[in-house]
């Protein structure tokens, strides 16, 4: 019988007004929006369907690799994914994540630091080098590095990215810019677009507009939105446009700033679903005679509730991103070929579960508290499924995530310099 879990939150009165202040801060900075904060309750987590069975999913006996899906939980520590289990499934049910067949965990110092940022420890799973916090795609010294994406391309694979953060933020950006600063993100935009990604999906469309239209963010009078349509992009904004899109090359920015996770919009996971219906065609219709394709999904605002500590909206996204990684297996089991790989790149909050409840009477409570607003140095989770899944087995550096992906793709030499 499935105990119910009810989680316990511990918030004090200071924390309460230091969030309310915060939140008060970030109104009145935040630039216009298209439409109004949609309302969200976290309570509700109906839109989660977990699976009927716990059996993990079955290792493949093949050996030959076509495609990689790289999903990315941002902030997600072990912690993230047992609370977010514990919620929706029971405490003995397991989450889509849960079920891949391989398991390891991922070391994420920076090179300047025991605890990394987004930056730093996307570079390290892009480039499979370290740099310091703040850092993209770059070394210290400032010398660019090929990411992963990067060398699938020129093997002739098609590439895409899908987020819930803007397009430029600091992982999206670590597998399609080099440039000093995670803060350079009207940079990062003109970057992105030159490195001719098959699929862009997530949000940030401020960063593509030019300093005159009142929603930009941008600096100069460069219009990427037109740049992008020149260089043959299929645009769009809303989720009717996403079901009919179709095309070698679609820039889906959906917010101007980072995605509201909630209707009307796309979810993550339809968004991911999308980016595979269309890598696999470009595939199948290149004349360039494309030979697979590498995705990264991020579930990128996992994070962000992590900093606030608040523990409804992490569990919240954790179901949001396993629906995305669903999506993934979903295809991969289909295709044969295909390796799925989930990890973090660096756990926020510093989230522990304490017991609470009377065990005796089958209630069990999770206390829930933080150490910190910040990212903590604790290993992270790495999950895979698919050809060669084992090789992502045991303790590993987060650098060597996209090594050992190069060695597998035929993807050599590998780290290796931007020219």
């Amino acid at each position: 019988m499935r105990r119910t879990i009810r989680t316990v939150f511990v918030i004090t009165l200071p924390l309460v007004i230091l969030a309310l202040a915060a939140n008060a801060q970030t109104s009145s900075t935040t630039p216009k929006t298209e439409s109004s904060e949609p309302r969200v309750d976290t309570n509700d987590l109906r839109f989660y369907q977990p699976a009927i069975t716990t059996e993990p999913y079955p290792l493949t006996s093949a050996r030959m690799i076509r495609n990689v899906i790289l999903c990315i939980g941002d902030g997600m520590g072990l912690s993230q994914v047992a609370l977010a289990r514990a919620k929706a499934t029971g405490l003995g049910g397991k989450l889509t994540i849960e079920r891949l067949p391989v398991t390891g965990l991922v070391r994420t110092h920076s090179a300047n630091s025991c605890v990394t940022d987004s930056a730093a420890a996307g570079t390290a799973l892009a480039c499979g080098v370290k740099t310091n916090n703040g850092m993209i795609g770059v070394t210290p010294d400032e010398q660019g590095y090929c990411t992963i994406l990067e060398a699938a391309q020129g093997k002739g694979m098609a590439t895409g990215v899908v987020v819930t953060s803007t397009i430029t933020h600091a992982t999206p950006a670590s597998f399609t810019a080099h440039v000093k600063s995670r803060k350079m993100e009207d940079k990062i935009a003109e970057q992105l677009l030159a490195n001719r990604v098959n699929v862009i999906l997530g949000g940030g469309r401020k960063f593509f507009l030019p300093k005159s239209d009142r929603d930009s963010a941008r600096k100069d009078e460069v219009n990427l939105m037109a740049s992008a349509r020149e260089a043959g992009y299929l645009c769009i904004e809303t989720a009717d446009a996403l079901r009919s899109a179709h095309g070698p090359h679609i820039l889906g920015l959906f917010q101007l700033d980072a995605l509201k996770t909630t209707g009307p919009e796309p979810s993550l996971a339809v968004l991911t679903q999308k980016a595979i219906q269309v890598l696999k065609r470009v595939n199948r219709e290149s004349i360039e005679k494309k030979s697979g394709f590498f995705l990264m999904v991020e579930g990128s605002q996992i994070d962000w509730a992590c900093h606030a500590n608040d523990a409804k909206a992490a569990v919240r996204q954790v179901l949001l991103f396993d629906q995305a990684v669903e999506a993934a297996v979903d295809f991969a089991l289909r295709d044969g070929h295909t390796l799925v790989i989930v990890t973090a790149d660096h756990e926020t909050g510093g989230l522990t579960l304490a017991g609470g409840g009377n065990e005796d009477k089958g209630d069990a409570e999770f206390t829930v508290r933080w150490s910190t607003k910040g990212h903590t140095g604790t290993p992270v989770p790495i999950y895979a499924l698919g050809p060669s899944a084992s090789q992502f087995a045991g303790v590993c550096d987060n650098t060597d995530i996209p090594k050992r992906i190069a060695r597998l793709l035929g993807l050599r030499p590998f780290p290796r310099p931007v020219k």
